[in-house]
């Protein structure tokens, strides 16, 4: 059991890297494996939910070499040189993982039987089992439509026409992947914007994707070729740090090279309406992905309701941004945002709950929360096992008016290796605790 503890006060200031974009991470990964020939890939998150990704590639006969931190070599074998593997694909903790590979494994000629842990166990799955079905995968999930996955042989995929029920860029990534096995075009519409890393990394890789509207589409039998892939910051890791940064008196602190795409730039957007002081510098190009520098300084933050159509582009930010809610003067309110409860934990009522501990007040919704900004005060609280809940969490403690303490740690690792050590670098005076 690891345990983070917090004392208040210091600023966040220098220059600071956080690691890798786990979602361009993933596809990287997947893709560099389907390619022919070799993908180089520079950046990559090595975290427990990518490596798992990485792992389930070598099982089935992709060699994949770490040369250096963050860079892997992959000896692509094309879109038909998987192997069946020998046991069950474990994912660990991944459902991006998951989602993504049930997509490939669709499309190939053998069984394969997919697992993850207790939490990955619990997670929705019949929003792609629906799908692939009617592509004519075989693929079976247990009676609740969770984990282990059963996808069989496949016969001939053919490509459909698919609207998707929820905004999700897993789910067009799964249907996307799979189209690449299919006969005709697959079709994908999206009810609202989402993730489009998949669409980018494809044509990177000399796939052809079209989009027209909302509608994103494919045709199968195409083909995939090495590249040499630079993974930006993640912005989801660097959301943490913005909200420190912002809540910490006299903080001036930038993040170096993080990923501001278009369909990720929610949660600089959403500061920016609570008063946050957020400049991107140096705006660039990695890899067909838009990069900036990142300089955040302290600001007095006031509440906001979230406009709705920013919430697809910030779902997974919306831990760290309950806590700048928690510390901004007025009312927050957040609806539109049901896909949270269905995340490694619920994360509206475990949020609720560890701001509510901590002295905040904190209402949760159906489908969003409603916040009151007030000054924590400190207290012990329960992540839940889950990453973004343990570092949300853990930035409330930095201008809180006592010391925090967040439990159960441990799969911080899954997204963010070195996050206690890189929090400790920029001015958080946290600890980690081995139980």
């Amino acid at each position: 059991m690891i345990s983070y503890q917090i004392q208040p006060g210091g600023a966040l200031t220098g220059r600071l890297r956080v690691p890798g974009d786990k979602s361009i991470s993933h596809r990287s990964v997947l893709l560099g494996s389907l390619a022919q020939g070799v993908t180089e890939i520079d950046g990559f998150l090595e975290g427990e939910d990518t490596q798992a990704t990485a792992a389930a590639m070598r099982a089935m006969g992709i060699a994949i070499d770490t040369v250096g931190p963050g860079r892997l070599v992959i000896e692509g074998r094309g879109l038909h040189g998987l192997r069946a593997p020998s046991s069950a694909l474990d994912l660990g903790n991944s459902g991006t993982g998951m989602r993504l590979l049930a997509g490939v494994l669709a499309g190939q000629s053998f069984h394969s039987e997919v697992i993850g842990d207790a939490s990955l166990s619990s997670r929705p799955m019949r929003r792609i089992q629906l799908p692939l079905q009617r592509m004519g995968a075989s693929f079976e999930t247990s009676a609740n439509g969770t984990p282990p996955l059963n996808i069989g042989p496949s016969g001939n995929l053919a490509g459909i026409r698919y609207e998707m029920p929820v905004a999700s860029a897993q789910i067009k990534s799964c249907l996307l992947l799979a189209g690449m096995y299919a006969q005709g075009r697959t079709r994908v519409h999206e009810p609202g914007p989402c993730r489009d890393h998949t669409e980018r990394m494809l044509s990177g890789f000399g796939y052809p994707v079209t989009r027209s509207g909302a509608w994103v589409e494919l045709t199968g039998g195409g083909a995939l070729v090495g590249q040499q892939v630079q993974v930006p910051g993640d912005v989801s890791s660097a959301a943490f740090f913005m909200v420190a940064a912002s809540i910490a008196a006299d903080s001036d602190l930038t993040l170096e090279g993080v990923g501001i795409n278009p369909t990720r730039d929610g949660v600089i957007k959403i500061l920016q309406l609570m008063g946050a002081n957020i400049e991107l510098q140096n705006v660039r190009e990695a890899s067909g992905e838009p990069v900036a520098d990142v300089r955040v300084r302290s600001a007095k933050l006031h509440g906001i309701t979230v406009p709705e159509v920013l919430v697809p582009n910030a779902i997974d930010e919306f831990p760290a941004l309950f806590v700048a809610a928690a510390y901004a003067s007025g009312t927050t309110t957040l609806t539109g945002a049901a896909e949270l409860r269905v995340k490694e934990s619920d994360r509206i009522g475990a949020m609720a709950a560890g701001l509510n501990t901590l002295g905040a007040h904190a209402l949760a919704t159906p489908d969003g929360m409603i916040i009151e900004g007030r000054l924590p005060s400190g207290g012990t609280v329960d992540s839940h096992g889950d990453h973004r809940i343990a570092m949300a969490l853990s930035m409330a403690g930095i201008a809180a008016s006592g010391a925090v303490k967040v439990t159960d740690c441990a799969n911080v690792q899954t997204s963010f290796p070195g996050f206690v050590a890189l929090a400790r670098e920029a001015g958080v005076a946290i600890t980690e605790v081995s139980a």
